[in-house]
């Protein structure tokens, strides 16, 4: 597996950052069973990423980062994970820390406080439940991808900087060794490829984003602009970053009738081999669940529980 993850590592030109993540809280709201801080924090290429971190009142068992959706709505990140606007399915954090973990939701790139269109004054961008999204925001987002790809760089790759930038960030805040990622569709595709490569990443959920390159390219399935990655789909697929997460633990979450989920069964079958010949077969879980791309109450049930205990 190390020698898989070298070569897909070498593709996205990933390796974990150098620069110490500094974070900084900025605000905090305190609940009778929780704590909600506004944190920053310096990522690889000196950005400063503002998230919102979770904890428990006791003392926290495991960390994780929640990784946003995206639902074509870049006025929402970290705020939908905090249960502050959106998708009340979608509020992750101060449910999983009420399980006893430490949840750090930061916003990724183009998304809420890290759009153009954000108020940056102060450097601490966009009120939680600002709600604006100018017409140019998909513009910018946009470019994130292409400007990058015409200077030979990725956008998946500045994503999984920043995920590595947020565990670093966490690895400082809370005094654990297990520090786990988790997210759903555009969330759930970057939690595969960061739990792909980052070891230190002990468990991972990926949601709602399971449906090979194989499957998409065949039935001409839209690629979420992080996943366009030159090259990636003639050497490798999903279920190779599956692969990458062996030995360590994995919840794969589809619908039976989600078209970024279609053929998540099959993925899943092709990797279950390597976890069992590593002598963890139970460290590969596949929730298949009746309907659509959007979380139900059943899968975000399931999600929760399953984070409860890994």
């Amino acid at each position: 597996m190390d020698a898989l993850r070298a070569e897909i590592g070498a593709l996205l030109g990933w390796a974990r950052p150098t620069l110490a993540p500094a974070p900084v809280v900025r605000g905090e709201v305190v609940h009778a069973d929780v704590v909600r801080r506004l944190i920053t924090y310096t990522a690889a290429d000196g950005e400063v990423i503002q998230a919102f971190l979770f904890e428990p009142t006791s003392a926290p068992r495991a960390a994780v980062v929640v990784l946003h959706q995206h639902n074509s709505d870049w006025s929402l990140g970290k705020s939908e994970v905090a249960g502050l606007a959106g998708d009340p399915l979608q509020a992750f954090g101060p449910v999983l820390a009420r399980k006893g973990l430490t949840v750090l939701a930061p916003d990724a790139l183009g998304f809420e406080s890290r759009r153009r269109s954000a108020d940056s004054s102060t450097g601490v961008a966009v009120p939680p439940l600002a709600r604006e999204t100018p017409p140019g925001d998909w513009v910018q987002y946009y470019n994130h991808a292409m400007h990058r790809i015409v200077r030979g760089e990725l956008l998946m790759s500045k994503l999984l900087s920043d995920v590595a930038s947020g565990v670093a960030a966490l690895q400082v805040l809370v005094p654990t060794e297990s520090i786990g990622i988790a997210g759903h569709s555009f969330g759930g595709n970057v939690a595969l490829f960061a739990a792909a490569l980052d070891t230190r990443l002990t468990f991972a959920v990926s949601s709602g984003s399971i449906c090979s390159f194989r499957h998409k390219l065949a039935h001409g399935t839209a690629l979420e602009m992080a996943l366009i990655i030159p090259g990636f789909a003639s050497r490798f697929d999903l279920d190779d970053l599956l692969l990458c997460v062996a030995p360590r633990k994995i919840l794969v979450v589809s619908g039976d009738d989600d078209p970024l989920s279609a053929d998540a069964t099959a993925v899943v079958t092709r990797a279950r081999s390597a976890f069992a010949e590593l002598g963890v077969p139970d460290h590969l879980n596949h929730v298949r669940a009746q309907g659509g791309h959007a979380l139900d109450r059943t899968r975000f049930q399931a999600i929760v529980d399953w984070l409860a205990m890994a």
